[in-house]
């Protein structure tokens, strides 16, 4: 089968180690395996990085497992061609030995050409799509938050949800609050929010339904 990258490397990539197996081809034809393992702290990529360099690779590939492989891309990707392959369509080529190593295994297909790289967005587009993946997260768990304290509120028997349209909004905050430091008179926490005097009363008509000692604790 025809050779397409003589010099390559596939890495078999866990949690703390990099396993390495680097193929080059001698001027005479005859092929050559050096198998290296390396931590995956950044120093120790960095000095696999000047190896693989020094040795005049070109190519690497590596299966995409869990997040472990994120930094290794993030480190060779300047230097060399980098391939991140679906592990799936790794066990779709036929073939393989059980006795073959993974890292020697990857190495081989990639010699060959039979890898197919996964799309890996560029660096400024990885970071903005971690950016607008964390804000979504974040929106998230507020919902999940403002909905526990409705939750709490109702438990208690609260019903300031029924009279104020935004229940983690300004004068819902200084009512709760208020109950949190102990207050119970249901006139000085419906003041506390200064609507008009109809809004007052219906504050002051929710709150008072359910005002004890057991509602502060719920608030705290």
């Amino acid at each position: 089968m025809e050779i397409l990258y003589t010099n390559c490397a596939g890495l078999d990539v866990h949690k703390k180690t990099v396993k390495v197996c680097l193929l080059t081809q001698a001027s005479n034809g005859q092929l050559h395996k050096e198998f290296r393992t390396y931590y995956t702290t950044t120093e120790e990529l960095l000095k696999l990085g000047d190896w693989l360099k020094e040795q005049g690779c070109t190519h690497i590939a590596f299966e995409a497992t869990g997040v472990y492989w994120k930094p290794v891309f993030n480190l060779l990707e300047g230097g060399f061609e980098v391939l991140v392959v679906n592990a799936q369509h790794m066990k779709a080529v036929p073939g393989r030995k059980t006795d073959v190593k993974d890292a020697e295994w990857i190495a081989d297909l990639l010699q060959h050409g039979l890898l197919k790289a996964s799309f890996i967005p560029s660096g400024p587009q990885r970071e903005l799509r971690d950016l607008t993946r964390y804000r979504v997260r974040l929106t998230e768990e507020k919902a999940r938050e403002v909905n526990r304290v409705q939750k709490t509120l109702e438990d208690t028997n609260l019903k300031l949800g029924d009279v104020v349209s935004d229940i983690m909004g300004k004068a819902s905050r200084m009512v709760l609050q208020a109950i949190a430091d102990g207050e119970t008179d249901p006139g000085r926490l419906a003041a506390l929010a200064r609507p008009s005097s109809c809004e007052s009363r219906a504050i002051r008509s929710g709150i008072e339904r359910q005002c004890d000692g057991s509602s502060s604790v719920f608030a705290r």
